[in-house]
C-alpha cells in the first residue's frame, strides 16, 4: 500500500476551509489563522438532544429565570435555574457545551455589562463570567464553537455601532471587535461557523439593511444586503443551520413574519412564512434542522413555535413557557447548543 503525502497549500486558504489531515487522520477546519480539529461530539451525545435556553426577560417584572427544552422534540419549557443578575434585553450565545447570557437592563436606563455562564448538560444557577467591554442592553449575538460576537447596544435614548467578542471556553471580560456601519439595537442576526450577520434593528439607514463580519478575525462590518420586511425589536440570536439563518417578528408594534437569509452569500432576505402569533422581542434558538421562537413582548405571550429550517412555510406549535403561566414571557435572550454556527 502506497503512502499518501500531504502537499502544502498553493496559497493561504480562506476561513472555513476544510481538509483531511493524512498525518492525524482527522478532519480539520481553518479559522483564518490556523487549522483546528473538527470536534466529532454532538448535542445528542452531551445532553440527549439539542437544548434551547431562554434567559432573563420580563415576566411579572425583570427576571433572572432560565428555562429550557429539548428542541428536537416538542413540549413545554421547564425551569433550568437562575442568572446571577436580574435583567431583560440581554444577548445569548452557546457553544456545544456552554451557554452565555450577556448585558441587558436591570433597572437602570444605562443597562449592565454583566456576563453569566452555565453548562448546557446540567441544570442549575449561572455563574459570573466577566464583563462586556461596554455597558448597555439590546445587543444581539452570534457564535461558533470558539467565539461569541455581540452586535450593537443601547443606552437610553441612544443606540451604538459597537461590536464586542469573547472566547466562550474561558472566563473574563469581552474585548472590542470593531464597528458596525450603523448603530443598532434589538436587531436580528444570523451566523454559521465562519460568518456573523447583523440584521435591521433601529439602524441609521433604516431597519431593513444587513452587514456581516468574519467571526475568527476582528474588524468592521461590511454591507450584506437588505431585508424584504423591516426588522426592529426582534431580539434575534443564532437561529438556523450552517446554510440558512432565520429571524421572526420585529416591527415596532408586532409582526408574525419569518424571513431567512443564505449566510455564505451576499444578498437579501427571503420570505419564509408566518409565526403562529404576531409579536416582537422574541427569543430565537435552533437545532441544525429546526428553528424555535419563544415568548415575546413585555410578558404578553408564553407561546413557543417552530419551523423546519430547510423548508418554507408557517410555524407549528411547540409548547408553552412555564414562567408565570399564561401571563407570558418576553424580552429574553435565547441560546442553544445545536445551532448552525457549531457545525
Amino acid at each position: 500500500m502506497s503512502q499518501t503525502n500531504e502537499y502544502p497549500s498553493l496559497g493561504t486558504p480562506p476561513a472555513g476551509s476544510i481538509r483531511f489531515n493524512t498525518d492525524s487522520s482527522k478532519m480539520e477546519i481553518y479559522n483564518g489563522e490556523q487549522w483546528w480539529n473538527i470536534d466529532s461530539t454532538s448535542p445528542t451525545e452531551q445532553t440527549g438532544g439539542t437544548r434551547g435556553l431562554i434567559m432573563g426577560g420580563i415576566i411579572s417584572g425583570r427576571s433572572n429565570q432560565v428555562e429550557f427544552a429539548n428542541l428536537d422534540t416538542t413540549g413545554n419549557f421547564a425551569d433550568f435555574g437562575d442568572l446571577v443578575q436580574t435583567a431583560s434585553q440581554g444577548a445569548g450565545i452557546g457553544s456545544r457545551t456552554r451557554a452565555i447570557a450577556a448585558g441587558g437592563t436591570p433597572s437602570s436606563p444605562s443597562g449592565t455589562n454583566n456576563i453569566d455562564f452555565h453548562e448546557f448538560a446540567s441544570t442549575g444557577n449561572f455563574n459570573d463570567f466577566g464583563d462586556m467591554a461596554t455597558t448597555g442592553y439590546s445587543r444581539v449575538a452570534v457564535s461558533n464553537q470558539t467565539r461569541g460576537v455581540f452586535f450593537g447596544r443601547a443606552v437610553a435614548p441612544n443606540y451604538f455601532n459597537t461590536i464586542d467578542f469573547l472566547t466562550i471556553a474561558s472566563t473574563g471580560s469581552a474585548n472590542e471587535f470593531g464597528d458596525l456601519i450603523d448603530g443598532r439595537q434589538d436587531a436580528a442576526c444570523a451566523g454559521n461557523a465562519t460568518r456573523g450577520i447583523a440584521i435591521g434593528g433601529n439602524s441609521g439607514t433604516g431597519n431593513d439593511d444587513m452587514e456581516f463580519i468574519t467571526i475568527s478575525t476582528t474588524g468592521n462590518g461590511t454591507d450584506f444586503g437588505d431585508c424584504v420586511a423591516a426588522i426592529t425589536n426582534a431580539r434575534g440570536g443564532n437561529c438556523g443551520n450552517a446554510v440558512r439563518g432565520l429571524m421572526v417578528g420585529g416591527s415596532s408594534g408586532a409582526s408574525n413574519t419569518i424571513q431567512y437569509v443564505t449566510i455564505s452569500t451576499l444578498g437579501n432576505t427571503v420570505d419564509f412564512g408566518d409565526r403562529t402569533v404576531a409579536k416582537n422581542q422574541i427569543a430565537h434558538m435552533s437545532s441544525t434542522t429546526r428553528g424555535v421562537f419563544a415568548g415575546a413582548g413585555a410578558k404578553d405571550t408564553n407561546v413557543a413555535d417552530y419551523v423546519q429550517i430547510m423548508t418554507t412555510g408557517n410555524a407549528i406549535d411547540f409548547g408553552d413557557l412555564s414562567a408565570n403561566g399564561s401571563d407570558g414571557y418576553g424580552w429574553a435572550a435565547g441560546a442553544s447548543n445545536g445551532h448552525g454556527g457549531l457545525f
